[in-house]
């Protein structure tokens, strides 16, 4: 009895996502302390697209006590920060290994949005009393880290 082409391939498919989903998950948590490891700001750091960015981190002043993934990822539930770990992290693989790091990298418009939202999670109490529309580092310019360290000023 032959299968027909759609099932085959439906087959292949369904195979090649469970396989997916295994290495995922023993990548994830497998290895011993993996997981742990890959949200320090120093594996972060390790990559030499991301040294300017790790030393301004290293050297700003509050925010030195919180870790790269409290502010780049989503910190709401647990799976919608693993989901997006996973994503942002086999972007950053793929494109740093395929060679397409730009020199200068900027966040992206759902990293923004990630940001923010992480930044009115902390400073809720404080958000209450101001404008929520503007993005936080509209005011707080030395946040970035491109700015950090440097007195930054804004031009219309």
């Amino acid at each position: 009895m032959t299968l027909p082409k759609a099932t085959k391939y439906g087959m292949v498919l369904l195979c090649l996502v469970v396989a997916g989903a295994v290495l995922g998950g023993f990548l994830a948590f497998g290895p011993p302390q993996l997981y742990a490891k890959s949200s320090t700001p120093e594996f972060c750091g390790r990559c030499h697209v991301m040294e300017t960015e790790y030393e301004a981190w290293f050297h700003a002043g509050a925010h030195r006590r919180i870790s790269c993934v409290d502010c780049h990822l989503p910190n709401d539930t647990k799976v919608r920060h693993l989901i997006w770990k996973g994503i942002d992290g086999m972007k950053d693989a793929l494109a740093f290994y395929g060679g397409r790091v730009p020199e200068n990298i900027v966040l992206s418009e759902h990293g923004t949005q990630i940001l923010q939202e992480n930044c009115q999670r902390c400073h809720a109490e404080t958000m209450a009393r101001v404008n929520e529309e503007r993005q936080c580092w509209f005011c707080h310019r030395r946040l970035s880290h491109k700015r950090t360290g440097a007195m930054a000023t804004w031009t219309p």
